[in-house]
């Protein structure tokens, strides 16, 4: 299958930013790209080898990003039972699929629900939501 440009340009923005959190790693459990704070999962990025549709997943605890999210086109609770968590997959190609900004805004939220406080207690980077991280670890 064919990996669509715009939501491959997408993917890696947005793995960039994960990626560049305080404390995060990426590793590749079940073939899959994750990234991890403190040995947990914040934010499962798939893979982007066109194998699969290019989704994400993050937990969501805020109420209007809980609310906003399911609303993208395909988007749904995560499998396994990480829905009834507030983890949400959306995929990132088709028409309507969230911006890459809105998709890291939601990788934050993940992030902040699984980090240590020490790690979410970074200063905001200049010209950035609150709380992103002021420097790339």
């Amino acid at each position: 299958m064919a990996v669509p440009r715009n939501a491959l340009k997408k993917w890696a923005k947005v793995r960039e930013f994960a990626l560049g959190l305080p404390g995060a790693v990426e590793e590749f459990p079940w073939g899959e790209s994750v990234a991890k704070v403190n040995k947990k999962v914040f934010v499962f990025l798939g893979v982007d080898d066109g194998s699969h549709p290019l989704a994400l997943t993050v937990k969501l605890t805020d109420e209007t990003a809980r609310t906003h999210a399911p609303t993208s086109p395909g988007a749904e609770p995560a499998g396994y039972g990480l829905g009834k968590a507030g983890w949400v997959r959306i995929p990132l190609a088709g028409r309507g699929a969230p911006a890459a900004e809105l998709l890291s805004d939601w990788v934050e939220e993940s992030y902040r629900a699984i980090a240590p406080k020490r790690l979410t207690a970074e200063p905001a980077a200049e010209g950035r939501g609150q709380g992103r991280p002021a420097e790339v670890l």
